[in-house]
């Protein structure tokens, strides 16, 4: 009974420290700040729905009023919004 116990630990231990977040949990924090980036740059979204990425720090984001925004971090290191 013990070594069912250890085992169990062990097992639990291991799926713990190997599991990380989800793709699904990622995209729901990448939509939640590019809609806070947004937000803080004055563009008008409401909330963004759908982000498209097109390189590591450049991303294409449909907002839920109809805007679509291109979102990348400028060669001066700024956060920029552009309305596409």
């Amino acid at each position: 009974m013990i070594e069912r116990a250890r085992a169990s630990a062990l097992i639990f231990s291991a799926a713990v420290l190997f599991a990380g977040p989800s793709p699904a949990a990622e995209g729901v924090t990448l939509l939640k700040d590019l809609t806070s980036v947004l937000m803080l740059l004055g563009a008008p979204c409401g909330q963004v729905v759908s982000a498209k990425q097109q390189a590591d720090t450049d991303h294409i984001a449909s907002c839920s009023n109809g805007n679509r925004y291109r979102v990348f971090v400028s060669d001066a290191g700024r956060v920029v919004a552009q309305k596409q």
